[in-house]
């Protein structure tokens, strides 16, 4: 795509309704691997765009959400996990307990920009358990993900980062770093564990998906 196409679109996109709406499994974009960010976008509309793919990651509510995700072919995400419901939110849906918290691996992931990431295994873990994608509503199944990698990008000032991240918020760096590349994590699960939110919520609740994998019929790493 060309610059002014991607700046066209981008314009478009934020001239519309909010939260911005997600894409849904089916449309291409889904399926293409995103252009590299190269400083297409001038700095404040890049800043724009940020702060709309926040606002609607927080709406939906998720703890991720790629470029892709909204209809724009760039290798740009963003990512946020504070574990705990803020206190609006507090007594409207369930929250985590904390066994399932530890056990996963879940800390808070602060807000931050991901550009051009790129990840990498850090030795050969991996840990298996239900996920979900807000491209892909209302379906969960369990997904084999490296348990520790190691994430090289740029934030949203051009500034590298080079860390590692372990646990869940590994689980999220590698989820929206691969909608980057077309992948869903559909392509990735044991589609013997697919089930509804509701299903899910219902019989696969244990802090593992032990009883998953035994009772289906898929295997664990």
């Amino acid at each position: 795509m060309e610059t002014r196409m991607l700046v066209d679109l981008v314009e478009k996109l934020l001239s519309g309704p909010r939260p911005l709406p997600v894409v849904r499994t089916g449309n291409p974009v889904l399926r293409q691997l995103a252009m590299s960010y190269e400083g297409q976008l001038d700095a404040e509309l890049l800043a724009r765009l940020v702060e709309a793919m926040k606002a609607s990651m927080r709406a939906a509510p998720g703890v991720g959400l790629a470029a892709p995700q909204i209809g724009v072919p760039l290798r740009l995400a963003v990512i946020e996990d504070p574990v705990e419901l803020p206190p609006e939110l507090r007594g409207t849906r369930p929250e985590m307990p904390a066994e399932v918290r530890d056990i996963r691996g879940r800390v808070p992931l602060p807000f931050r920009v991901l550009v051009n990431p790129l990840y990498e295994p850090v030795g050969e873990r991996r840990a298996a358990f239900f996920e979900g994608c807000l491209s892909v509503p209302g379906l969960q199944a369990v997904v084999a993900r490296h348990e520790h990698v190691r994430l090289r990008g740029e934030d949203e000032t051009g500034r590298s980062f080079d860390e590692e991240f372990s646990g869940w918020p590994a689980r999220i760096v590698q989820h929206e770093t691969d909608h980057l590349d077309g992948t869903l994590y559909l392509d990735r699960a044991e589609l013997r564990s697919l089930a509804t939110h509701e299903a899910v919520a219902e019989h696969w609740q244990q802090p593992t998906p032990a009883d998953a994998a035994l009772t289906l019929g898929f295997p664990l790493p």
